[in-house]
C-alpha cells in the first residue's frame, strides 16, 4: 500500500505522539487569536465555544492525512476543502489565499518547533521532509502561492508572520474562551507552554515574555516519558471530560 507519509518517516513521529501534538496546538492557538483572518473562525463559532473540541478535530483531520494510504489523505484533503468552501459559500465571500497559507504554515513550523522541544533537533533534511508533506496538503486543496522549497517557506513564513498578525478584539475574547474552558490553572499552562513554542513575533504581540515556568519542569516530563506516567500528566492538563482523546493522542493508527 501507498501511504501519503511514509512508514517511518519523522512527521509520522511528530504526529504519533501526544505532547508534540499538545505543543503543536499551543502555538497555533496563539497565532490564531492573532491572525488577522480570525474573524472567519467566529464565523463559524466553533473555536470560540469550543476550542478543545476544535483542537481534537483538527487533531483528527491532521492524523488521518499523516499515517493514512494515499487515497485516504486525499479523501480527507479534499473534505476539509468542501468544509471550507461551504463556509465560503455561506458568507458569501472567499477565505484569503494568505490565510490559508498562514494554517498550512503553522503546522509546518510548530510540528518542527514541538519535535525539537522535546525531542532533539531535526536535520535539515527532516525539516525539508515536514515541508514537503504539508506542501502536498496544501498542493491538493488547490492553494495559490506556495512556496517551492523549504528555504524559500523560511523567508515566506517570517513575513507572513510580520504582516498577517495583529491583536484585536478576536485576541481578547479567544483568550477569555480559552480560559473558560480550561479553568485558571490549565490556562496558565497554555500560557507558559506558548512561551516555550511561538515565535518572538508571536510572542511580543501577545506580551508572553520570554521566561517559561515549564522551561525547568521539561526534564522531569522527559523522564516521566520513560517511565510510561506521562498520560497521567496530560490528563492533568487537559479536562477530565476529554480523557478518552487524551489516550488517544499517543495510539498510532494503522
Amino acid at each position: 500500500m501507498e501511504y501519503f507519509v511514509k512508514q517511518g518517516s519523522v512527521v509520522r513521529e511528530i504526529w504519533g505522539k501526544g505532547d508534540t501534538i499538545l505543543f503543536i496546538f499551543a502555538g497555533a492557538s496563539a497565532e490564531f487569536a492573532l491572525n488577522k483572518a480570525v474573524d472567519w473562525l467566529y464565523f463559524t463559532g466553533r473555536l470560540p465555544a469550543d476550542p478543545l473540541g476544535r483542537l481534537f478535530s483538527t487533531v483528527g483531520y491532521a492524523r488521518q492525512i499523516v499515517f493514512s494510504s494515499m487515497e485516504g489523505a486525499h479523501k480527507a484533503i479534499d473534505t476539509m476543502a468542501k468544509i471550507h468552501a461551504g463556509v465560503e459559500a455561506k458568507r458569501g465571500m472567499a477565505i484569503p489565499d494568505w490565510a490559508y497559507r498562514d494554517v498550512l504554515f503553522m503546522l509546518i513550523d510548530y510540528s518542527i518547533r514541538s519535535f525539537e522541544l522535546l525531542e532533539r533537533p531535526l536535520t535539515e533534511l527532516e525539516k525539508e521532509h515536514v515541508f514537503e508533506v504539508f506542501w502536498r496538503v496544501g498542493a491538493r486543496m488547490g492553494l495559490q502561492g506556495l512556496p517551492d522549497d523549504y528555504p524559500t517557506w523560511l523567508h515566506m513564513r517570517q513575513r507572513h508572520l510580520e504582516e498577517n498578525l495583529a491583536p484585536s478584539h478576536f485576541t481578547t475574547d479567544l483568550y477569555k474562551q480559552y480560559r473558560k474552558h480550561l479553568g485558571p490553572v490549565r490556562y496558565r499552562l497554555l500560557l507558559e507552554g506558548q512561551k516555550l513554542i511561538v515565535p518572538d513575533t508571536v510572542r511580543e504581540q501577545l506580551a508572553l515574555g520570554k521566561w517559561s515556568a515549564l522551561k525547568p519542569v521539561l526534564q522531569v516530563y522527559k523522564l516521566s516519558r520513560h517511565l510510561r506516567a506521562d498520560w497521567l500528566l496530560k490528563s492533568l492538563i487537559l479536562p477530565p471530560a476529554y480523557k478518552n482523546e487524551i489516550k488517544e493522542l499517543d495510539v498510532h493508527p494503522a
